[in-house]
């Protein structure tokens, strides 16, 4: 009897009570952080910004603890030097930026205007076609008869109406342009709107930095404290990795941006484009984001050239192709050397994706959250997957983690 009843023991098969309560909790403890990271999804992100940059500055405060200086003291100094060698920088170029920038938003208008008289002028043959300029085989309007050979009006019919202005509208364009880059503007730059949000997020991202660099052995312990002892090994390594191409990328894209914005500066002065300095300094911020920044900081460019000549806008524009060509094939392997490449089809839909649900935040860090991804599936998947033509098998003893140490050529 007792033998029957441990059978049909084991073969019961069900979920206890604690079971379905342990699953209910972390079924609603997923909910709740979803809910959560969506209400205040710029902190989360702007707090990923300040990680990011204390392992960036954690390198430096290394170097400085070499020295004997505490690593409070040295995070704070290299923190602080950096902004204030920005400010000083703004504070040297800020007469020049503010005419150049008010130069900016006065002429820019009017390229859309000289944009569309210039496709007026061609709007035959192919660029008519690809553009949709008129059809040159329909039967042209009659030409109005002028005011001064009208006749007089006779006594009880009205007065013809004048003909409708054959004139081209040449605010149309201009007008649509500012439409859409104004609800662009809205939808990617909303904290713009605010002084207080772009104040306390930078606060927040100086102390957040400043607290990481100082002691980066305190978080790594809390964050390795949540896995299961087994686990912390392989986690460690995980951390130690994702800090290691963060800070790669980070120095790389600051070292771009410095490099890009001089460079920009340089030739846009060479062919005597107006606003060169405006314009270079767009092109190094906007080289923080990859791929999308080049792309817009180019358009403003190319538009100021476009108001000397087309000619000079064709120029202009090979030349921001050339500087990115270089720097994609020179530059930035030569930065990130031994760092992690990314394929380019993932890195512009997590901008799209991360952009289309964050805003301009959400665009800013979606190369490292992808990176921080791609190093998280790579170490804890891809690793562990079995090599072709082998086989594993369990480790008898020791870590579970280990099981694939055993690797054997395989049967047959």
């Amino acid at each position: 009897m007792g033998g029957r009843d441990d059978i049909r023991h084991k073969r019961t098969v069900g979920w206890r009570s604690r079971d379905v309560a342990r699953v209910v909790g972390m079924v609603a403890a997923i909910y709740l952080g979803l809910q959560l990271l969506w209400f205040a999804n710029a902190l989360f992100l702007v707090a990923f910004l300040g990680i990011l940059f204390g392992i960036a500055v954690s390198s430096g405060v290394d170097r400085l603890e070499r020295w004997k200086i505490p690593r409070g003291i040295g995070a704070t100094l290299i923190v602080l030097s950096f902004f204030g060698l920005l400010i000083g920088l703004a504070a040297w170029m800020a007469p020049t930026l503010k005419a150049q920038g008010g130069e900016l938003r006065q002429k820019l208008p009017e390229v859309a205007d000289r944009i569309e008289q210039w496709i007026e002028k061609r709007n035959s043959g192919l660029l008519g076609m690809v553009l949709g300029g008129p059809d040159s085989t329909k039967t042209p309007a009659k030409t109005p008869v002028p005011a001064t050979v009208r006749t007089a009006p006779v006594a009880g019919v009205p007065a013809a109406a004048p003909p409708p202005s054959t004139a081209p509208s040449t605010n149309v364009l201009r007008d649509r342009i500012a439409s859409r880059m104004g609800g662009a503007s809205r939808y990617l730059f909303p904290f713009i709107t605010s002084t207080v949000q772009v104040i306390g997020g930078t606060l927040l991202i100086i102390f957040l930095s400043i607290y990481f660099a100082a002691d980066p052995e305190l978080y790594r312990r809390g964050a390795l404290a949540l896995l299961p002892a087994r686990k912390r090994e392989r986690g460690r390594q995980v951390l130690d990795r994702i800090a290691v191409v963060l800070r790669k990328w980070l120095v790389t894209q600051l070292i771009a941006m410095a490099v890009i914005g001089t460079v920009t500066t340089i030739a846009l002065l060479i062919l005597r484009v107006k606003a060169a300095f405006a314009l270079g300094l767009l092109a190094g911020l906007f080289e923080f984001i990859p791929t999308v920044g080049p792309l817009l900081s180019a358009v403003p460019g190319v538009g100021m050239a476009f108001l000397d000549s087309p000619e000079k806008a064709v120029y202009v524009a090979l030349l921001y192709w050339g500087i990115q060509f270089l720097e994609n094939h020179i530059l930035i392997p030569l930065l990130m050397k031994g760092g992690m490449d990314l394929p380019p089809a993932l890195t512009v839909l997590s901008q799209a994706l991360l952009a289309l649900v964050f805003g301009f935040l959400g665009l800013m860090v979606a190369v490292p959250i992808l990176a921080t991804v791609m190093v998280v599936v790579q170490m804890l998947y891809v690793e562990q997957l079995p090599t072709e033509g082998t086989w594993t098998y369990p480790a008898q003893h020791g870590d579970p983690d280990s099981a694939n140490a055993g690797a054997l050529p395989a049967p047959g």
